[in-house]
């Protein structure tokens, strides 16, 4: 018998099908990977198991825990099994944790209210599963609230949150999502080491998590299950054409040739470069070209300044010092006393499509508006013509123009953002992480029309990532930084041929490579960036490098130039 036995699992809302004659397994002890694209029934599947669905949701089937029916318990019942017996890891552990309540508190009452513990006994519990879970000094952390946290220090308060009652089962919903790929590799590697025995249900859409931590898996589509097995066999000969698409579009920072470099001329230049936000300084002394038909990566973690570079190159935050070059002429450094021509030439893809668009405007409007102030001229004939070419551009046809944000998915939202910063015909496109929120398929689509609108018109790209398993894919040169500075700088295929910093050489062993027969490596690196607000001393690496030396922690190195590349390192 099963631990968990899921059968002909059904969920709908009013006339809408979200989860559709699932079934699923888990046995004692095993960890088990549920993959699918957004919207294909993963996380409703499992709100079902604990209970937890919206009341207006219709649930039909059967769910087993240990031999005993879950579907429809009452409240008194599921809290019995709840935490106790199956543990809930949430993508959202900011969500998720009582902001209102100190992290000790939040699991010393899970403790006391299963009854697993005595009221004198509980603190010294919880301060060894913080301990556990690799949070530095419990006893800090037993009293810190879940905002005075770090993202990847919540996670593991999270993990130790579920973990705490011991269960037989613990569901984890991308619990690295939101995390930068090192602490990631951290996550990953804690889960596998501490779970014992505890059986695994890991959901996530990111196949290098599921080919290295999960014995088996089942593909859901649409709220069905389209294929299930052993992980190795389903890599080997996957059943279903849609299990084939997933594992063709998953990107491998391992296998494949990065584009060779590019020979045009600089088109757009950074000297310098200096941001800082009060006391803060975000951007320290970044220099950078890009040239004509040229994808220039930015590669780094949350608070290496990437973002932060780009809107001061853009003019949208101004620069503390240093100057930002576009076809020869120093730009005003904000974007409203720069010319109307500049602006035109350098547009921007934001993260998040939804956002990025006006929910009140539709596509067409959308689309066009760019038109409006820099051709004002146009008759609506004409504008309309251009979004319309704009959009078969991206790959979308007329029938979108009527549409608001809302009706659109994310890869199609995103198209519609990027056909908005083609229509002027920029010769620079700034795309801020333009992918990350995407699934795997639609994300090798958005890829490959920036590959394809580069091929046809000679655009330039800077693409701000922290994959590099997606830089290998898109990119001609890439930059690694490290808390605001420059860590190495280099033509891709030297970059991924022979990374010299140990920062980029981390970022590379961190990332999940979708191949079960490939072995996770152990976490590359420990703890998380230091703060910008207190940098360390000398390099700014030096508290998480594998290799540093007295020096490193007394003197801050200078890029310098080592086979083919530019880098920041005493020890390169």
């Amino acid at each position: 018998m099963s631990l968990l036995d899921v059968t002909d699992l059904s969920i709908r809302y009013g006339d809408e099908t979200v989860v559709d004659g699932v079934d699923l397994f888990v046995e004692r002890g095993e960890s088990v990977g549920l993959v699918g694209e957004s919207g294909s029934g993963k996380t409703q599947s499992a709100l079902a198991i604990l209970g937890l669905l919206p009341k207006r949701a219709s649930v039909s089937g059967s769910i087993e825990f240990d031999g005993r029916q879950i579907l429809g318990a009452g409240d008194s019942e599921l809290d019995a099994i709840r935490a106790c017996r199956i543990g809930m890891v949430f993508q959202d552990p900011m969500q998720a944790l009582n902001p209102y309540l100190r992290v000790g508190t939040q699991l010393r009452q899970v403790l006391l209210r299963h009854r697993l513990a005595a009221a004198g006994d509980a603190d010294a519990l919880v301060m060894a599963m913080l301990a556990r879970v690799g949070l530095p000094d419990p006893e800090r952390q037993f009293r810190a609230y879940p905002h005075e946290m770090s993202g990847g220090m919540r996670q593991r308060a999270m993990l130790a949150a579920a973990l705490i009652a011991e269960p037989d089962l613990l569901i984890a919903d991308e619990p690295t999502t939101a995390l930068d790929v090192t602490v990631q590799a951290q996550i990953l590697e804690l889960l596998e080491d501490i779970r014992d025995n505890t059986a695994l249900l890991l959901i996530t859409h990111d196949l290098g998590i599921i080919a290295g931590y999960c014995e088996h898996m089942i593909v859901l589509e649409r709220g069905r299950v389209v294929d299930a097995g052993p992980t190795t066999t389903l890599f080997a000969a996957p059943k279903h054409a849609h299990t084939r698409r997933l594992i063709e579009a998953a990107p491998r920072v391992d296998r494949g040739t990065p584009l060779p470099p590019v020979a045009g001329k600089t088109i757009l230049s950074v000297g310098n470069a200096v941001v800082d936000y009060d006391d803060l300084r975000a951007v320290s002394d970044v220099s950078f070209a890009v040239r004509a038909g040229e994808t220039l990566a930015v590669v780094g973690e949350s608070g290496s300044g990437k973002s932060s570079l780009v809107r001061a190159m853009l003019g949208l935050i101004p620069l503390a010092a240093g100057r930002v070059v576009y076809a020869g002429e120093t730009l005003a450094p904000t974007v409203q006393k720069r010319a109307r021509s500049a602006r035109r030439d350098l547009q921007l893809v934001f993260q998040d499509p939804v956002s990025a668009l006006n929910p009140q405007l539709r596509v067409a409007a959308i689309v066009g508006e760019p038109l409006l102030v820099h051709e004002p001229a146009l008759t609506r004939a004409g504008r309309e013509a251009r979004v319309v070419a704009a959009l078969e551009q991206v790959g979308l046809d007329e029938s979108y123009l009527r549409r608001y944000p809302h009706e659109l998915s994310g890869g199609q939202a995103q198209r519609v953002a990027i056909a908005r910063a083609l229509i002027l015909g920029p010769k620079v496109l700034i795309c801020d992480e333009a992918v990350a929120a995407l699934d795997g398929s639609v994300r090798r689509q958005v890829l490959e029309l920036l590959r394809g609108v580069q091929a046809a018109t000679g655009l330039s790209i800077v693409f701000i990532t922290h994959d590099l398993a997606v830089v290998r894919m898109i990119s001609h040169r890439v930059i690694v930084m490290y808390m605001g500075r420059l860590a190495e700088c280099a033509d891709s295929e030297v970059l991924f041929d022979t990374p010299r910093h140990p920062y980029t050489r981390a970022l590379l062993a961190a990332i999940p490579v979708p191949d079960p027969v490939v072995t996770p490596r152990r976490a590359p690196l420990r703890g998380e960036v230091s703060s910008l607000l207190e940098p360390p001393a000398g390099c700014v690496f030096h508290p998480r490098c594998p290799l540093a030396e007295a020096r490193c922690s007394a003197e801050a190195p200078q890029l310098r130039e080592l086979g083919g590349a530019r880098v920041a390192c005493h020890l390169a």
